[in-house]
Parts: structure tokens; sequence; C-alpha cells
């Protein structure tokens, strides 16, 4: 077996597209409009396969004849997609995003050459036998960057219209065939067994992150637009690869992955120049002619791993902030979700800047390997067990990360609520992507009485939700692969089945169910359930419900349904999670304005708006003294004496306000 996953690089300078659907207003004026997509198949580029015997995915970019001779006539097509692109820029109104610009400096095509090469003779001296890497050629620094990004728009369009075709390259258009072709580097290991397959790349987006090229505003900006075009330009694409990963309708993909990502991008270009900027901060005394202020500095090389189960918005909503902080990223889809890892390690290289952003597609072995390189940050998102190994590698290192783990979100329904509106909002938040969801209300806990009311409300809105056979609605998804399907069948085995319960093996199928009669050791309350089952646990009265909940390990969420506000309050203020919504469910992690986190077990450190640019972020706490007026200083020099004490506390000292609030 292959001991280094293939690393698919980014080769993302020339790509621009349709302008996306995002405003670019202040965020007090931002809004979101939501136009219902049809829920209809739309083919992607090619079709998904996995090798044999790997979990991870290769894929091999061809050009055809055709298509090459768009690279000789560079100008041309560029001139006439921008005339193309003006033309649709014109149907979006909600839009101000800019065209980014079509010209690269020869200081960075110079930049890209000594990239490369550096790469080229870390694979050869490093790879192991089997280990693969995408590899652009070297372009010459004479040719003209609007002419080769024009070329690679118009490629990608061509792709667009023939999706059966070959899958094309990202490099650089060139006239001559063989130098256009990337070059699929196979080497065997030369040198030690020890060389990481992965250290080459690594070593790569150091030396960039060391010469400042992601530092400016401009750079970041370019980027995040490039990611604009992504969502924009790939949406048929990444529609077909989630139903082929999770049977998830469109409708559930436009608003769970594409529309969330798309507000994180327009809230980061609305804002992010005020991000950037150095906050000023309160001096003592002795320090009042000096300059104190904390710079924003961004961390260096991160890994951002995702998870499987919203493969595009777990995977890059952290991209965002990485990027608008002024990072190199590593980006590592999960493989489990293949279709989306594919489509990832496909598209993305053809927006974003080759030598700042690498994608990476490994399996549990080839992450292993990842790991073991030195991360300024390492962003993960997905179970305990694997938390707990992602942080015991960060260790080695003393690597910063932040995990976004999981847990038993519970669900308090109080007897004094409109049972059809929460028995809605349960369903809804529930049985979303088949259940699938870190945040989804893990069980409900009631009374026997609220119970017995519950009960017939979630029959009802599972029914009109899904229709009396659930298995032929277009709205309901599947389990991701059959392990997590035998997982989640075992749970059937616990409590009562008040409804649903019906599976199909062959197609990954669980009704949505709901158990009555769940005790507290069975398997389904000491698990995270992770799929389309809902456990009922009854206890005597809120008291015992909060006791409850409190003697478990902390949730992401805790949810709380009440007509009563002083009920939901005091669950709020009684209990401990990561974040917590009354009266629905899921809806407070769609806010950009509000941190999305974990406590405990169910993992720490915090994203979402400028919540995941801060985690991105050094905060730097930096003073410029001024190099004259040493008679201030001499107070603090030896020898001391108690004068010279007095003077430099009272110009040191912060004093309390003497100002209280009546």
């Amino acid at each position: 077996m292959e001991t280094a996953g293939e690393t698919v690089q980014s080769v993302f300078q020339g790509h621009w597209g349709k302008v996306p659907n995002i405003s670019r207003y202040p965020e007090d004026q931002q809004g979101a409009t939501f136009t219902e997509h049809k829920l209809h198949e739309i083919p992607l580029e090619g079709e998904c396969s996995v090798s044999p015997g790997r979990q991870t995915f290769r894929y091999q970019c061809k050009l055809t004849e055709d298509r090459m001779q768009c690279s000789s006539s560079g100008q041309k097509g560029s001139r006439q997609s921008q005339g193309q692109r003006g033309a649709s820029l014109a149907q979006h109104k909600f839009h101000d995003i800019p065209f980014r610009d079509c010209t690269m400096s020869s200081g960075q095509q110079s930049t890209r050459n000594q990239c490369n090469q550096t790469e080229s003779s870390s694979q050869q001296s490093g790879m192991q036998s089997g280990s693969h890497m995408k590899q652009p050629q070297n372009q010459d620094p004479q040719d003209g960057g609007s002419s080769e990004q024009g070329s690679r728009r118009q490629q990608n369009r061509q792709s667009q219209e023939n999706p059966r075709g070959n899958t094309q390259s990202c490099s650089s258009g060139s006239s001559n065939t063989k130098g256009n072709k990337p070059q699929d580097i196979s080497s065997k290991s030369q040198g030690s067994d020890s060389v990481n397959p992965y250290a080459g790349l690594v070593d790569c987006l150091r030396a960039t992150w060391m010469s400042g090229k992601t530092r400016p505003k401009e750079f970041r900006v370019t980027q995040l637009e490039a990611l604009c075009h992504f969502l924009e330009e790939r949406q048929a694409d990444i529609q077909h690869a989630l139903c082929e990963d999770l049977h998830k309708p469109c409708f559930e993909t436009e608003l769970t992955e594409i529309l969330l990502v798309r507000n994180e991008l327009a809230n980061a270009l609305n804002n992010l120049s005020y991000w950037m900027k150095d906050e000023k901060v309160n001096k003592t005394l002795l320090t009042q002619l000096d300059c104190a202020f904390i710079q924003k500095e961004p961390l260096g090389v991160v890994l951002i791993i995702g998870a499987f189960n919203f493969p595009i918005q777990l995977t890059l909503l952290p991209l965002v902030g990485a990027i608008a902080a002024g990072n190199c990223v590593v980006l590592k889809p999960s493989e489990v979700s293949s279709c989306t890892e594919r489509l990832l390690a496909e598209a993305l290289p053809c927006y974003l800047d080759s030598q700042t952003f690498a994608v990476v597609t490994a399996g549990p072995e080839e992450t292993g390997k990842l790991l073991e390189n030195k991360f300024d940050y390492i962003f993960y998102t997905g179970s305990v067990r694997v938390g707990k190994i992602i942080m015991t590698a960060a260790a080695k290192h003393v690597t910063p990360l932040t995990l976004e783990l999981g847990g038993k979100s519970p669900c308090y329904v109080d007897r004094c609520c409109n049972f059809q509106n929460a028995a809605n909002r349960i369903v809804w938040g529930k049985f979303l992507n088949a259940g699938q969801t870190c945040i989804a209300p893990d069980y409900v806990i009631c009374t026997v009485e609220t119970q017995e009311r519950l009960m017939p409300c979630l029959r009802q809105a599972i029914c009109e939700f899904f229709g009396n056979e659930p298995k032929q609605s277009a709205d309901f998804g599947r389990m991701v692969n059959d392990r997590h399907f035998k997982r989640a069948q075992a749970f059937l085995e616990c409590g009562r089945v008040a409804i649903g319960g019906e599976i199909d093996e062959c197609e990954r199928y669980i009704a949505p169910t709901v158990l009555a009669d769940v005790k507290e050791w069975e398997p389904i309350m000491q698990e995270e359930v992770l799929a389309p089952i809902l456990p009922i646990f009854t206890v005597n009265d809120m008291e015992e419900a909060i006791h409850f909940i409190n003697c478990r390990d902390r949730p992401l969420a805790v949810y709380a349904f009440s007509c009563d506000n002083k009920v939901v309050n005091e669950v709020l203020d009684r209990t401990s999670s990561g974040g917590f919504c009354g009266n629905d469910t899921m809806l407070h992690a769609t806010l950009v304005t509000l941190p999305f986190g974990g406590i405990g077990c169910s993992g720490f450190g915090k994203y979402h708006g400028k919540f995941t640019f801060d985690t991105f972020t050094h905060f730097r706490g930096c003073l410029l003294r001024y190099i004259g007026l040493e008679t201030i200083n001499k107070m603090r020099y030896p020898p001391y004496n108690d004068n010279n004490l007095r003077m430099t506390v009272a110009s040191m000292e912060v004093r309390r306000s003497m100002c209280t609030l009546l």
C-alpha cells in the first residue's frame, strides 16, 4: 500500500468568472435573499470513482486537442470572457465585488518557478514509491499573465459546457501540447525512509509565507473573491457531488453549504480592512508619549481538516478566515464524502494561488504522515476519537489548534409549549441531512405527559415533510457509507420504535425514526447518534432535566422549547454548552456575528465571522518608545531608593475608577 496520499497543489492564479451573489455592504446593512432551487440532478464534470485498495482519490488532468488552441489566443479569450462577464455582471444588481486584476508581476512568476523547483526537488528526495503530486510546468517569466489567466478561464468554461469530456488541467496555458500537460510525478524513495512525503509541500508553503506574499490586503481580497467565483461557477458540480455522497437535496445544499460560505465571504470582504487594522490600547502615565497597539499578524502555515457531513461548509468556512488572516493553507477534505473530496481537489486549484494554498487528498494513514509536519495552527472538524489523535500529534510540535467535535445536544421541551411548532422545528433540525449534523438535537428530554402530547405532532411533521413513504422523498438523505449505516442501525434496538424504523441496507436508508422509553444506560443515550433517529428520554420535571444535562459532558448545543420565556432563560442560565438556541434548532449557527464552537469534550476554539479571522491571527502586543527623554526612565534604574520606587509605581499604576453606575 502506498504511504502517501495524492497531493493536489492549488494552481490558482488566473481564473475569474461570473460575480457571485454576495452583498458587499456593511454588516448592519447585509441582507440574505434565498431563491428556491429546483430539485433536479445536474451532471458533474467527471465521474466519481475510488482507486482500488485506497481511500484517497487520484485524478488526471488531460487536455483535448481543441482546448489546446485557447492558449495560443489567450489575450483574445481573455477579452471575450471579460465581455461575457460584463454582460452577466449587469444581471447581478446586489453585488459589487470587483474582478481580479488579470496581470501577474514578473516577481510573482519568478517566485512560482522557484517554488515549483523547490517542491520538485523535495519530492524526488522524499516521496516514497506510489506517492503522487500534481505539478504544473514552470512558465517562462516573459509570458503575459493576462494571456495565461484568460486561457485558464476559457478552459474552465469549456469543461463546464462539456461535462463528459476529459478533466482539463489547471496549469497555465501554453501552445506546446507537451508542455501543457501536468506531470504525474511518481518517484521511488531514494533516501531515508524517514523522510516525510509532505515535507516538501509544507516547506514550499512556508517559504511563500516567509516572503510576505500573503500579507497585503489586496492579495487576500483577490483570493477571497476567487473563492466566490468557485462557489458561483461550480454550484452545479457541488450539488451533484453532495447528491452522490449523501443524497443531499439541492435545497439543503444551497441553504447549508453554499449560502453559509457565501455569507462568510461577504462578511470578510466587507470588514477585512477593519479587521486588519492595528488596534490602539490604553497606556499608563509612563508610556503616554509612546505608541502602544496590537498588531494583527498571520500565524503562518495552517492545516484545515474538514468533515464528511457538510464537506463544503465545514472545509471552506475555516478557509475563508485563514485567507482573510493572511495564512498559507493545506486543505484536507474528508475522504468519506469522496465525490466532494474529488471536486475540491480538482476544482479549487483552478481558482486560488498555487504558492499559498494546497489541497491534499488522504486517508487515515496518509493523514497521520501529514500531521508529522510542523504547522502553525491546526483546525479540525470531526469526531472526539480522531480529535484526540490530532491533539496528540499537535502536542509534539506545541501547535495550537481548534477542535470542532460533537456530542449529545439535548432538546428540552416544556409542558407549556406550542407542540406542533416545536415538533416542526425539531423534525427539521433532526432529520436535515439524514440526521448527520453535529449540532442536531440528539435527544428530546421531557416529562411523560409532554411526550404523549409531542409524539403525534412529531408524526404529523414527519408526514408533512417527507410524505407517507420517506424513502421515496427527494428531500430526505442517506447515510454516507455502510459503516455509518450499520452503527446507526444498531441504535434501533434501543427503547421502543414509536415512529418509523424502516431500513434499506442497499440504499443505506434509515427512515425518520422516533424512539420512546429509552433508558439512560442504553447505547443511544451514551453515544452521539448522528443519524435520523430521535430518542425521547423522560424525566419528572425541569429540575431533573437540567440535572441530567449537567451530569454529562458539555454538548455542542442545548435547545429549549417553551411558551414561557422564564423557562427558556432558566435552561440557558443553568446549563453549559458550546451554543444555545431557544424555541428553534441549529439556526444560531447561521449567524456570522455569533461564535460557533464547543466546550469540554465537544471541542474548543471558535469560528464564524470575525471569530474565524481571530482564530487564524496572532495578536502581537507592540510598544514603540521614543529613544530620547532618558530623564523619565532614570527613576526605574539602579541604584534603587524609596523615592524612585514611589514615582515609578505612580507612573505605571492602573487605578480603579471611582465612578459607579447607579
